[in-house]
Order: structure tokens, then C-alpha cells, then sequence
């Protein structure tokens, strides 16, 4: 068998009671979601009962997906199953520290609440969209991000799949360069997110964070992880803080992530929190290859994935 990769979602897979079932089967995920209680109530209470727009908030959503994720994992953990490498989408990646050994569950939460916090308030200061440019060549849709962005803002905020593209900047410069990414062939598709997230739009949030990043207690990993920024693995605590100190207005590259845990030897993915949105990129950057994607949400999948890995 190859290496095993776990991957860990971001802001988008926010739903209420994730991680709940878990938690029932797994002592370890109950630990988790009983430490965020103690450290952020408030969050602990939305995932339980919502109201499911103020899960969603930004502010809110990071840390409770943040604690999510690293349930899922605990309960991967506490039946002996690690990771040979880790990833995550955008604020997954504070997951995937835990996951490697870089930071403690107590050590990053501080940091998502902060990090969620300056990008609800980047947002609020410098409002902006994002949308989805589909079924399109990626350097026809990037000369295009180009040609645009002499005229406004605009950025390729994340590059999730072949054929995936996210945009990200001023509302009115991505719904003028609509009609032009239509005439690509591409679908574009709006976004019901809470700013111009991973562009320039959020460089006074990134400016906020970064003494938070310089500050964090980061260690070398047990394995390493895949950053976004630079879609290369990183194993020390100097290479990680490298790499997240642009990642609020920089792309995630999400496609080329994958092909480097490809050639790192990976060849089985887990998506370890609430959702499968991984796992449907993943299996587009992977189509016809054999690997094989699993995941962990809930009881069911958790007992799958662990039979698959023969635990």
C-alpha cells in the first residue's frame, strides 16, 4: 500500500450538529468538542443548535470547523490510524497542523478564532465576491483574471480541480468579467460566501494575523504537510509559518496540492471533517488513476475508512 494522505475542509462545509454523531462513538472526538466548549462555548453551542446563519459567519464558522476537523481526526488517531502527510482547503491547513504534529488543538484554536475574526472584519472594511468559473481551460480563464485585473479587482483564488476555478475580488469587477468567462464556455456560478477571500481585497486581515502567526508555537512536524500557498510539502515550523504568512490573500492551490501528494507516493486521500467537497476534488484531479478517497464525518464513514485501512 502507498502513503495515506488526510485532508481537511474549510469555511464552506459549516453545517449544524457536524461532529455530533461522532463525538458519541468516539471518546476522543468527544474530548475534542468538550475542549471547545471550555475554550469557546459560544461556538460549541452554534454547532449544537445554530441558528445556522450565524454558524456560517465567518468569525464563527473557522473555529467550529477548525474543532470539527481535528474530532474526525482524533478519532482516526485513538484507533491507531496516522497520516504519512496532511492538507487543507484555506483554514483546513490549521487542521492539517494538528494533524501533523505542528500544533496542538489548544494552540491553534486561539489562532482560527483570530485568523476567523480579521477576515470578518477585512470583509466588512473592503466588501467583495467570489464565484465559480466551470468547465473551463485554466489558462484561458487566467489570461482572462489578467486582462481584468487592470481594470479592477480581481484574483484566481483558489485552483481546485481541473476544470474548477474560484474568483475572488470587488463585486463589480467579477459581475462585469462574467459575461466574458461565459464566453470562455465556461459556467459561472455565484457564491453565497462573506468576502473576496484568498485576493488583495483581504490584505488589511493578513496584516492583522501576522503577528498571531509570528507568535504561534509551532514545532517541526511528525510528517509533513502540503501548503497552499506554495503547493510544496513543508516539514519544519520555519517552512509552515513561511508559507501561511501570505495565505489570506493568496491562492490555494488545491489542484497542484494534490498532484504533489501524488508524487510524494500518496494513493490513499481521507477527508477528515464535516462534508465531502475534498473528495469530489480530489477525485477530479485524480481521474483515472488508481487511488483510493475515503472519509470521516460521522459513525458510518469512520467505520468504513477504517475497515478500508484495515484497522
Amino acid at each position: 500500500m502507498g502513503k495515506v494522505a488526510f485532508l481537511f475542509p474549510g469555511q464552506g462545509s459549516a453545517a449544524i450538529g457536524m461532529g455530533e454523531a461522532l463525538a458519541e462513538v468516539s471518546p476522543a472526538a468527544r474530548r475534542v468538542l468538550d475542549r471547545l466548549h471550555e475554550l469557546a462555548p459560544a461556538v460549541r453551542q452554534l454547532i449544537h443548535e445554530g441558528p445556522k446563519d450565524e454558524l456560517i459567519r465567518t468569525s464563527n464558522a473557522q473555529p467550529a470547523i477548525f474543532a470539527v476537523d481535528c474530532a474526525a481526526l482524533a478519532a482516526l488517531q485513538e484507533r491507531g490510524i496516522q497520516p504519512d502527510v496532511t492538507a487543507g482547503h484555506s483554514l483546513g491547513e490549521y487542521a492539517a497542523l494538528v494533524g501533523a504534529g505542528v500544533l496542538s488543538f489548544d494552540d491553534g484554536l486561539p489562532l482560527v478564532i483570530q485568523r476567523g475574526a480579521v477576515m470578518e472584519q477585512a470583509a466588512a472594511s473592503t466588501p467583495g465576491t467570489m464565484m465559480a468559473i466551470l468547465g473551463s481551460n485554466p489558462a484561458a480563464v487566467n489570461a482572462l483574471i489578467a486582462e481584468w485585473a487592470r481594470r479592477g479587482v480581481i484574483a484566481n483564488a483558489n485552483d481546485n480541480a481541473p476544470g474548477q476555478v474560484v474568483i475572488s475580488g470587488s463585486v463589480e469587477t467579477l459581475q462585469a468579467a462574467a459575461a466574458d468567462f461565459k464566453a470562455l464556455g465556461a459556467r459561472v456560478m455565484d457564491l453565497p460566501v462573506g468576502g473576496a477571500f484568498h485576493s488583495p481585497l483581504m490584505a488589511t486581515g493578513q496584516e492583522a494575523f501576522a503577528a498571531n502567526l509570528e507568535g504561534a508555537p509551532f514545532t517541526n512536524g511528525r510528517v509533513p504537510v502540503v501548503s497552499n500557498f506554495t503547493a510544496s510539502l513543508a516539514a519544519t515550523a520555519d517552512a509552515v509559518r513561511a508559507a501561511l504568512r501570505p495565505q489570506i490573500t493568496g491562492q490555494v492551490r488545491w489542484r497542484e496540492s494534490v498532484d504533489a501528494m501524488l508524487a510524494f507516493g500518496v494513493d490513499t486521500f481521507v477527508e477528515v471533517g464535516p462534508g465531502k467537497v475534498l473528495s469530489g476534488l480530489v477525485s477530479r484531479c485524480t481521474k483515472g488513476q488508481a487511488v483510493t478517497i475515503l472519509n470521516v464525518e460521522d459513525p458510518a464513514s469512520l467505520e468504513k475508512t477504517l475497515a478500508a485501512l484495515g484497522a
